[in-house]
């Protein structure tokens, strides 16, 4: 990574600003996973063991940018941070402004101050100058350890490295180098995995991938367009009839660099209760719909996967929050649990698929950001990282 990042700059006795990611779920006012929240912890610790004092920042959620709003307040995250750190975590009612600027200024070497919610103020998500020089006047460095919001040119993640020196903390460097494996000299052979509802959301994704891995397997409802474009009937299934001739085109250029499955769990409704039953692709009843991989393009996949070494993960192979229809997604996943290969997970649903299936300890990386693995796997520069010092 050619960004410099905290070890590089001297933060002792320095009010240090951080960008975090505590967009936690929420029920009632009580944090349901703490997963993000620990995820910034060694960039946390290693700030305060050098002797600076620490001044957090995160969105949560949509409010509507008209002020304070308690549904979407950031406490209950300081309260878990409190507690994980064995140390106090002060919580201040706003992220500008002469009150939070005096609790910054009277910080001592060890304090932390978490800062309320930046989409209280609609500026952030305007990535409003005024509001970003506001909030660069709390700290003396700037930290960004939010990858998952690093997709956003907002006043928190890109406007405020304009007036402070900007370094990245641990966890974006982390993403930032397995991310970069996959789009950056990759080890070969080389598999990417892509499933998830649309091919439109991947098209650029798709021909990036194409153009560095050695084979893509494409599962999830995408590949119902696909399957169509090569003329087969999917009945019921989730189609993009709009994409069908994209697809045809990536296909013919693609040759069998590309891989779709060759059997199905299908499904007489949308529903996790529907009756289902193993066909072939070629064999999809009238009125059923394409809800998984069958066991067939399980093993097919599984073989193509036997020799990477290097394997990146984006998107479920089928609707694995029904319980019927996630062996497809499971068995991908425990496949990736036994190969001798980096393995890196691209965040979202696939983060998800492989916690549930017991795995995600065998990851070699399971990224924090969702959108924003998928923006830079299709090659885009991400702002919150562009806007990062250079080494």
């Amino acid at each position: 990574m050619n960004k410099k990042t905290v070890r590089d700059i001297d933060l002792k006795g320095k009010r240090v600003l951080m960008r975090v990611d505590f967009n936690v779920p929420m029920d009632k006012g009580v944090v349901t996973d703490d997963k993000r929240i620990r995820a910034a912890l060694p960039t946390i610790q290693y700030v305060l063991d050098q002797g600076a004092s620490l001044i957090l920042m995160s969105h949560l959620g949509r409010p509507k940018g008209t002020g304070f709003d308690p549904e979407f307040s950031l406490k209950p995250a300081a309260e878990v941070l409190s507690k994980l750190l064995g140390r106090p975590v002060q919580m201040a009612p706003d992220c500008v402004g002469p009150e939070v600027e005096a609790m910054a200024q009277a910080l001592k070497p060890g304090d932390v101050l978490m800062l309320e919610n930046t989409r209280f103020h609609k500026g952030e998500e305007k990535n409003d100058l005024e509001l970003a020089k506001q909030m660069a006047r709390l700290g003396d460095v700037y930290v960004n350890d939010a990858f998952g919001s690093a997709h956003r040119a907002h006043a928190s993640t890109e406007g405020v490295a304009r007036f402070l020196p900007a370094v990245s903390g641990f966890l974006m460097e982390q993403e930032l180098e397995y991310l970069g494996r996959a789009t950056d000299n990759p080890a070969h052979p080389y598999v990417a995995i892509l499933g998830g509802a649309k091919i439109s959301d991947k098209i650029a994704v798709v021909e990036n991938l194409l153009a560095k891995c050695d084979t893509l397997i494409i599962g999830g409802g995408m590949a119902n367009t696909f399957l169509a474009a090569k003329g087969y009937n999917m009945q019921e299934s989730l189609v993009e009839p709009g994409s069908i001739d994209t697809a045809r085109a990536i296909l013919e250029k693609a040759g069998d660099k590309i891989l779709l499955p060759v059997d199905a769990v299908v499904a007489d409704r949308f529903d996790a209760e529907a009756n289902s039953q193993v066909v072939d692709v070629d064999k999809i009843p009238a009125g059923w719909r394409m809800l998984d991989i069958g066991p067939k393009s399980v093993a097919k996949f599984g073989e193509a996967l036997k020799t990477a070494k290097l394997v990146v993960w984006n998107g479920p192979m089928g609707v694995f929050e029904f319980p019927k229809f996630a062996e497809g997604t499971f068995a991908i996943a425990r496949l990736l649990a036994e190969l001798d290969a980096i393995t890196v997970i691209g965040g979202g649903d696939s983060a998800s698929a492989v916690k549930k299936a017991g795995v995600a300890k065998k990851m070699t990386h399971v990224s924090t950001g969702g959108g924003a693995s998928l923006e830079f796997l299709e090659g885009k520069v991400l702002p919150g990282v562009a806007a990062l010092n250079d080494k």
